[in-house]
This record gives C-alpha cells, sequence and structure tokens, in this order.
C-alpha cells in the first residue's frame, strides 16, 4: 500500500466522521492509557527500570549480530530449524515450503505483526495452505477482510454490534450483541475445530532470548500456546531486532511490556518454547509435549540497515502500543487512516523506514509532535526526533509533493532573511485586514487547514518585536 496525504486525509475524514469509530477509539485507547499509567505508578522504582531497559536494548543493537548468531547456535543445539529471511518475499517462501513438505492445508495463527507486515496469509492462501487466525481480535478483522486498527488490540475499531453480525454470519446461528459471553463462547467452539485440524502452527515471537535459543510468546487468550503445540509443525517469524542477549534481559522486557501494553503486571500466558517435543532429557528437564518440528524465521526486512545510522533507536521499540493510546492523531484517525500494519507514532516512523519513504510520504506529516509517545515509551525512543528527520528526508529527497515541496522550499528561503521575513509578515498583516472576524480569519472552507476551526490572524506585533521592545 501507500499513504499519501491526499489518502491520509480522506481515510482520517471518513474515520472522523463514523461515530461508533470515534466512541470504540475513544474508549479503548482511554482504558488502555489509564491501566498502564496506574501499572507503572506501583513500581517505585519505574523510570529507573525504563532508563535500565533503554540501555539493554541500545547494547544489545550495538551488538546484534553477534546476538543473532548466539540465538541461532543455542536454538540449534535444542533442535529448532533457524531460518534467515532478508525480505518478506523470502520469509513466506520458508514458511510456504514447510507447509508443502508436510502436506499443510490449514495453519492455525497466533497473532503477529510480522505475519502481518510481510502478507503472509495471502501468500499461503495461494500456495493452497488455509490460515485462520485464532486471536480474538485477529480472527474478527480476518472474517470482516480488514487490516488490524492497533498494533495489540487488532479489532479496537469494532463495536459489539459489529461483533455479532460478523459471528452471525460465520455460524449461521442468531447471535446477540448484549451478551459478551455467549459471544466469546461461540468463537471458541468455531475455532477449536481448526485448533484440532490445523497441519501447521504459525506465530510471531515477542521477544527471543539468545542465551538458551527460546522464543517467548506473551499473550492473554490461550489461543498462542494452542497454535505452538497442537500442530505437528510450529513456524514462528520473528524480526531481527526482538533480540535479549540474556534471561536477566528478558527479565526486564517483560517487566515493562505488559504494564505499558495493557496495564497488566504479567500477561496471562507467558510463553517459553526451547525446541521441538523430546522424550530424552535435556539438562534433566523431557519435554514429551509440543510439536515434532519448530522453525524459527529470523526477519529481516528492512531492519539491518536501520543499524548505525539515525534511525537505529527505532529498532528498540517492543510493539506495546502505548504510544498509539496517547496520540492525539492516531485517538482521532484510527489505524486504518495510516495504511499500514503499523499505526500510530512508531507507525509513522517504521512504516516509511521499512516499507519506502516514497510510499509513505504521509506518515512523518501525521502527528502534532506534542511528545507524548516518547513519554510513554517504555524505552523512551525519541519518536518526535526521528519524524522531523523523516520530514526533512521527504525535502532532500525530493519526494515531497510538487505544491508542497515549492511551498516549503518558499518559507524556508524567507525564514533564513530577518528582512525578507519581517517584510512578509508586516505585508501579511496589512493584506488580512479584509478577512478579519473577531480576531480570526474568515477564509473559504477550501483554504482553511484548520476545516471548520477558523485560523487565528497575525498579531500586531511578533514576539520578536515585543521581546525587543522589552513588553514581555
Amino acid at each position: 500500500m501507500t499513504t499519501t496525504t491526499a489518502q491520509f486525509r480522506e481515510r482520517a475524514t471518513i474515520a472522523l466522521e463514523d461515530v461508533r469509530l470515534q466512541q470504540a477509539l475513544d474508549g479503548a485507547t482511554g482504558r488502555f492509557a489509564t491501566a498502564r499509567q496506574a501499572a507503572l505508578a506501583a513500581i517505585p522504582w519505574a523510570d529507573e527500570l525504563r532508563d535500565h531497559f533503554k540501555a539493554i536494548r541500545a547494547a544489545t543493537l550495538a551488538n546484534l549480530a553477534e546476538h543473532l548468531q548466539t540465538f541461532e547456535r543455542q536454538a540449534t543445539a535444542v533442535g529448532t530449524h533457524v531460518h534467515w529471511a532478508q525480505d518478506g518475499a523470502e520469509a513466506c517462501a520458508i514458511v510456504t515450503e514447510i507447509a508443502q513438505r508436510h502436506g499443510v492445508t490449514l495453519a492455525t495463527k497466533s497473532k503477529s505483526m510480522a505475519t502481518e507486515e510481510i502478507h503472509l496469509n495471502a501468500a499461503l492462501a495461494k500456495a493452497g495452505v488455509r490460515p485462520v487466525e485464532t486471536d480474538l481480535g485477529e480472527w474478527i478483522i480476518q472474517l470482516a477482510e480488514e487490516p488490524p486498527s492497533h498494533i495489540i488490540a487488532p479489532a479496537i475499531h469494532k463495536t459489539k454490534e459489529q461483533v455479532a453480525e460478523l459471528f452471525e454470519r460465520e455460524s449461521g446461528r442468531p447471535q446477540s450483541a448484549a451478551d459478551i459471553p455467549a459471544l466469546t463462547a461461540e468463537a471458541r467452539r468455531m475455532l477449536r475445530e481448526q485448533f484440532l485440524a490445523a497441519g501447521m502452527g504459525i506465530s510471531g515471537g515477542n521477544l527471543a532470548v539468545a542465551e538458551t535459543g527460546s522464543v517467548v510468546l506473551v499473550t492473554n487468550e490461550g489461543n498462542g500456546r494452542m497454535v505452538t503445540t497442537a500442530p505437528r509443525v510450529h513456524v514462528a517469524i520473528i524480526g531481527i531486532e526482538k533480540i535479549a542477549p540474556t534471561w536477566d534481559d528478558a527479565a526486564v522486557w517483560l517487566s515493562l511490556l505488559a504494564r505499558s501494553a495493557t496495564g497488566q503486571p504479567m500477561s496471562i500466558y507467558t510463553t517459553v518454547i526451547t525446541g521441538p517435543k523430546r522424550t530424552a532429557a535435556l539438562d534433566g528437564l523431557p519435554d514429551p509435549d509440543g510439536p515434532e518440528e519448530v522453525h524459527v524465521v529470523l526477519l529481516d526486512n528492512g531492519r539491518s540497515p536501520l543499524v548505525g545510522s539515525k534511525y537505529e533507536e527505532v529498532l528498540q521499540c517492543i510493539r506495546c502500543g502505548a504510544c498509539l493510546n496517547v496520540c492525539p492523531v492516531y485517538r482521532e484517525a484510527g489505524g486504518h487512516a495510516y495504511g499500514s500494519p503499523y499505526s500510530g507514532p512508531i507507525g509513522a516512523v517504521i512504516s516509511p523506514l521499512l516499507f519506502g519513504l516514497d510510499k509513505y510520504p504521509a506518515l512523518p506529516h501525521a502527528s502534532s509532535l506534542c511528545g507524548a509517545c516518547q513519554d510513554v515509551c517504555p524505552a523512551r525512543i525519541d519518536l518526535p526526533r526521528m519524524l522531523l528527520e523523516l520530514r526533512a528526508d521527504l525535502v532532500t529527497q525530493g519526494i515531497a509533493h510538487g505544491s508542497e515541496a515549492v511551498l516549503e522550499g518558499s518559507v524556508s528561503l524567507a525564514m533564513r532573511s530577518e528582512r525578507v521575513w519581517a517584510l512578509l509578515m508586516g505585508m501579511g498583516r496589512v493584506g488580512q485586514r479584509p478577512l478579519l472576524k473577531n480576531g480570526k480569519l474568515a477564509l473559504p472552507e477550501r483554504f482553511n487547514p484548520g476545516g471548520e476551526r477558523p485560523l487565528p490572524a497575525l498579531a500586531k506585533k511578533s514576539f520578536h518585536d515585543l521581546w525587543r521592545d522589552g513588553e514581555v
């Protein structure tokens, strides 16, 4: 997909006019943000923990290749097959080849942003494998044939009435939106059949621990464990940046992840997968349950060029979604306006970096630069700085839209000269007089970027003039 300025504005306008969507966004993001604040407030050393975590993530990325090699070595030692995928197409080819080799026609999936990123479901379907999402939110949007609109709550934009309609269509039986337990029971009934019939389970990975070659999944539903244990083959697709060198590092990661995402001290299910099932003891611990084969696909897809660049910091992200819940743009426009699997402030940075700034030129501007995203980030990622860097890249790379480029270039040229700028402001104060109404500019709608909100008029004296004259 692409997201130009016109496309973002069109999608955002549709979202703003959708009353049910606005109610769903306000309710869910507000609850998440409040819960996060309370969960971190319960830890006296929360700020120090976040500082420590940022140091861990920075040190890990500084030696990323070494930690990835350690993970591969340790994972292979316990029977895991490790694959390296340079891009999404290679990752999809690896997964479909494994499926075809085992004669798989049905694959159950746990929630995974990495598989959304590479469009794995479409690749599986093309190869004759039916993918079934089993996370409740992911399954809802799969039934609706829509992409996720939130990193951790993919169906955040759906109301219970819409969910009931989808379940009724899928089951062929009447469903009541007022009876939430009955809806979840219906979902459990329909999905249980898929768990038992699937020949392959596919998951992502919240993190991978190099020390033991383990994959860690963090979920609030039991589907993740069903996907990774019931089928004969389990495939996990993990971005190469999701590495924790040791279990001590992983403990810090996990202590912040759930608190930042949903306000829980720890998610209901924290699952550690270390190789396939085995009857022989490994370090004195036999493990007779689980899949016969475990495959881990380490996904690059544009990540490695960011290491050592001015954007390396974005790889510290743990996909908690906290920045979405406080972003004034996301909370109004919703996730689908971004046109990417990754939305909100993190999506406005990572989408252009992974998929191309030329394909997502609008997203760096989809921010008020209020800084709320950095304030809540568990790794204190400076997203506002990178948004400004991307805006500068739009200009230097000649990607900005023609009229926008001319306008921005003209303003830049004028602002370099104090005399020119003062002259233009003086002309503006005179020229605005016919448009003044109660201290505001009564512009025609097509010329007013504020929409229904009128633009303020230029003040009689600039701040510089007030400062010069000693009036402030």
